[in-house]
């Protein structure tokens, strides 16, 4: 059987995972995807890639933490970091709108698809269900990744450092029960897929609003143009 582990051990969040989710539910994660990697059927990402965003943000790190849903289920997309793609891909309709939204809320455009600039700042872009049948929007969804995603939103508010939670849409905004609104910062609004971005997530100004309360709290702000 394949350590598909492995890239997550590596990470100071296992450390802090362990004690909080069982060694017994990690080899059943690990069960999960030996038999989903092995199917008939491409799952995305990447097998390599599945914990990115612990890889390039630890916790320690962690100042910002973007939630989205599950992977981008066709070829190539995914990258295991939520809204982001490769640059030699065209960008997908959310992550379109929430340049436009940079671009409205910081007066200048960001042209780069991938987030890999904006994780190693410490935001943290984590999916709730961190893999995807191909063609298949939410087809890992309540099947194991939920309770580890979840401890991953609590440790990150149980971390004396304050955070800021950015909640798109109604899937996302049920994480707000796991989260010390006494201590850390949540936005909210509609998610910035096509069909819902003009019924509030457009004018949001997340990005300002996130870079305002860092700095108000002793934290460097991000560079969202990087």
């Amino acid at each position: 059987m394949n350590d598909y582990l492995v890239n997550l051990k590596k990470t100071d969040w296992y450390e802090h995972l362990l004690p909080v989710i069982g060694q017994s539910y990690l080899d059943q994660i690990n069960e999960f995807l030996n038999q989903a990697y092995a199917g008939s059927t491409a799952v995305f990402p990447p097998a390599d890639k599945i914990f990115s965003a612990m890889s390039y943000t630890s916790l320690a790190d962690t100042k910002v933490i973007i939630v989205g849903q599950d992977p981008y289920h066709e070829a190539g997309q995914a990258q295991g970091l939520s809204f982001s793609v490769p640059d030699d891909f065209p960008a997908p309709s959310s992550l379109q709108n929430i340049h436009k939204e940079i671009a409205s809320d910081l007066g200048r455009t960001r042209s780069s698809h991938d987030l890999i600039p904006w994780a190693k700042q410490g935001v943290l872009l984590l999916n709730s269900v961190l893999t995807v049948k191909e063609h298949q929007a939410n087809s890992h969804a309540g099947v194991i990744w939920e309770k580890l995603t979840d401890a991953i939103i609590q440790l990150a508010s149980a971390e004396p450092q304050p955070k800021v939670f950015i909640l798109w849409g109604n899937f996302a905004k049920k994480k707000a029960v796991l989260i010390n609104s006494n201590k850390d910062l949540i936005l909210q609004s509609v998610h910035p897929s096509g069909f819902s971005a003009n019924r509030g997530f457009f004018g949001s100004r997340p990005f300002s609003q996130t870079n305002q309360w860092l700095l108000a709290h002793d934290r460097q702000a991000i560079d969202w143009l990087a």
